[in-house]
């Protein structure tokens, strides 16, 4: 009879062993009223008497306690010393406030304990603290209780003051909009391992709606994704909305199901709901039984995704932005989110600068012009700084071989490009210069320079230059060389009349990866006409790989035609993530509030980044002819794809 009662007792320890070996039930027994497991002692300890209905909150260490049930009082944990609300404590004799401390008393020596206070507070206990410990809980109640109404107050006091800002989630629940997955930006943190993140998985995350002396977190589950953005909701809530709140799935404070027990955190109900079940444990073991979570070193990723190899005082060449035909060289000032901050090397003032992602077409390392015959501008600077230093080659975006041996492009070939001085359009171009590398000099039909200081660079691969007819097969307006007045613009007329041929289709890049955008997506991407400036965006037409991108606010004349693997577009939540700011949409009120132009708001908005003026290709161009300075900023990637799908290009005989 012994022994049958020995192997029960073994059993019912083993089922205990086996079911907090799953590593995320230790962390519930705060939570449950009826829990099995118990400390390193069994030692025995007085319980706390109930606590009076009209005190339900105490006051200790500067912090407001709430009782998670009601009536359970408070504890003191025998290894650190510290004072908290007897459910949020470990094991069933709440004699630990952590899974470490009672493991650590096991050695059940004074010594260790004073240590371990040591640890926590960075002095021993102080005498005052020793008699604050030892005095009844009603009387901690009543010492406090003029410090909770003070707290309240202050609460309400900066409750009243409104603090004016965007909020995705708001933007995103008001209007019920859809934001581009992670998935879709390849150079964006976690891009290229978000992983199967979807809604209904679960996390571990801080419990707001608590008010315990150190921070206690709860099971939530994601109800909507929004780029790195979810909206949650706490376990327990069913379809209550009430609590829900959006965050960033890849902030500090999100981690997945288990994280707590491996920790020794605890995890406390959220008090709206803390009387809706008695038994928490079995309650999360029910509802987390078959669901999924994030990786367990989700947190690993994220930290390794945001390393940036550019760093400061790295030399480079990128394009100059006031001769957009040549390039200069620059110094990286700062890397936030892999865009660089470049200072032109021989600005004085150090405020000529320059931003781009360091994925940017428009950046080379120190020598590439020479190499491919690409214009250059020398740095009056004859040495380099101290501390500055060539950037390694291997670090720039690789471009696609080709070959130019066979059938390539030629000077004066048509083809059809996006303007980088108006983003909005696709004009009639041709090539005016042929460089090494795949490496082309085009230029704007009827508002070229004389002196050829307008033309720019793109690569052969480049999906911002199009075959003859590509915009006609599209539905996409062409914008036609300037004075011409034989219209509606027709190819075949136009090349007959300049005697010229157009570039073989077979030339271009037909490569369309499955980038997984959708007409209404929302994103965050960069103003390339500000490209200090990343703004609400949304996705508004797709043709194969270009994107048409509106900002959220303004008037279509300021969109901007993307490739979907830019590395100026980014996911919602990017800038948060990242610490850049976002700009928000311009409001109904705000373009009201000028004087009704909007190229008179759009200058407006430009004027917050050195002056630079946005306009269209009519005005830019007569500027330039007049010889003033121009900004140019280019406005599509050249990164390649491995995509298999094709566009085809009608061209008439």
């Amino acid at each position: 009879m012994e022994n049958t009662k020995d192997l029960t007792e073994n059993s019912s320890r083993s089922e205990r062993k086996r079911r907090d070996s799953f590593g995320m039930f230790d962390g519930y027994d705060s939570c449950s009223e009826d829990t099995s497991s118990s400390s390193s002692s069994e030692e025995s300890e007085e319980e706390v008497a109930p606590l009076p209905s009209n005190l339900p909150i105490i006051k200790n260490n500067g912090q407001v306690y709430t009782y998670p049930d009601g009536k359970s009082g408070m504890a003191t944990c025998e290894m650190c010393g510290m004072v908290g609300v007897r459910d949020a404590f470990y094991s069933k004799t709440k004699r630990f406030c952590s899974v470490s401390c009672s493991r650590s008393y096991s050695s059940n020596s004074k010594k260790a304990s004073i240590l371990a206070r040591l640890q926590v507070t960075g002095k021993p206990p102080t005498k005052k603290a020793k008699v604050l410990q030892k005095q009844p809980l009603v009387a901690k109640l009543a010492a406090y209780a003029q410090y909770q109404a003070t707290l309240q107050n202050q609460a309400k006091t900066k409750a009243a003051v409104s603090i004016e800002g965007f909020s995705w989630g708001n933007y995103i629940n008001s209007n019920s909009f859809i934001a581009a997955p992670v998935t879709c930006f390849k150079h964006a943190p976690m891009g290229t391992c978000w992983g199967d993140i979807s809604e209904n998985v679960r996390v571990e995350v801080p419990n707001t709606d608590c008010s315990l002396p150190t921070k206690v977190f709860w099971i939530a589950g994601i109800i909507k994704l929004a780029g790195y953005n979810a909206l949650l909701r706490y376990e327990g809530f069913e379809n209550d909305s009430g609590l829900d709140f959006w965050c960033n799935i890849c902030g500090s404070d999100i981690h997945p199901v288990g994280w707590c027990a491996a920790s020794g955190k605890p995890l406390v109900p959220p008090r709206t709901i803390q009387h809706k079940y008695t038994n928490w444990k079995a309650f999360l073991v029910k509802r987390l039984t078959g669901a999924k979570t994030l990786p367990p070193d989700f947190s690993q990723k994220v930290s390794e995704s945001m390393q940036y190899p550019f760093k400061p005082c790295m030399r480079v060449e990128v394009v100059d932005k006031r001769h957009l035909c040549r390039t200069r060289v620059a110094v990286v000032e700062s890397v936030i989110g892999g865009r660089l901050r470049l200072v032109y090397e021989d600005s004085e003032d150090r405020t000529d600068d320059f931003w781009c992602h360091m994925h940017s077409p428009l950046i080379h390392h120190i020598g590439w012009s020479r190499s491919i015959g690409h214009r250059f501008k020398r740095s009056d600077i004859t040495k380099k700084q101290d501390g500055h230093f060539d950037t390694p080659p291997h670090l720039f975006a690789k471009v696609k071989e080709v070959d130019q041996s066979g059938e390539w492009f030629k000077e004066g070939m048509k083809l059809e490009a996006i303007d980088p001085l108006n983003l909005s359009t696709i004009c009639v171009a041709t090539i005016r210069k042929v460089l090494a590398d795949g490496f082309l000099m085009i230029g704007i039909d009827g508002s070229e320079a004389a002196d050829g200081s307008d033309w720019f660079c793109y690569h052969a691969t480049s999906p911002s230059i199009f075959p003859v007819g590509f915009c006609e097969i599209n539905m996409i307006e062409l914008t036609p060389p300037r004075g011409y007045t034989k219209l509606p613009f027709k190819w075949f007329d136009y090349l007959r009349e300049t005697g010229s041929i157009a570039a073989p289709v077979k030339l271009f890049n037909k490569d369309v990866p499955n980038h997984g955008f959708r007409v209404g997506m929302k994103l965050e991407a960069v103003d390339l006409m500000e490209p200090r400036l990343i703004c609400v965006a949304t996705v508004t037409r797709i043709i194969h790989r270009l994107l048409r991108i509106h900002f959220d606010g303004w008037e279509e004349e300021y969109d901007q035609w993307v490739d979907c693997e830019s590395p100026d577009l980014y996911p919602v939540g990017w800038c948060q993530l990242t610490g850049y700011q976002l700009q928000p949409p311009a409001s109904q009120s705000s373009r009201e509030s000028q004087s009704g132009s909007s190229k008179q708001k759009k200058k407006a908005k430009s004027q917050q980044y050195k002056g630079h003026k946005k306009m269209t290709t009519l005005q830019l161009k007569d500027e330039l002819l007049d010889g003033e300075d121009y900004n140019f900023l280019q406005g599509a990637s050249d990164q390649e794809s491995n995509g298999s799908a094709n566009f085809y290009i009608k061209q008439e005989p």
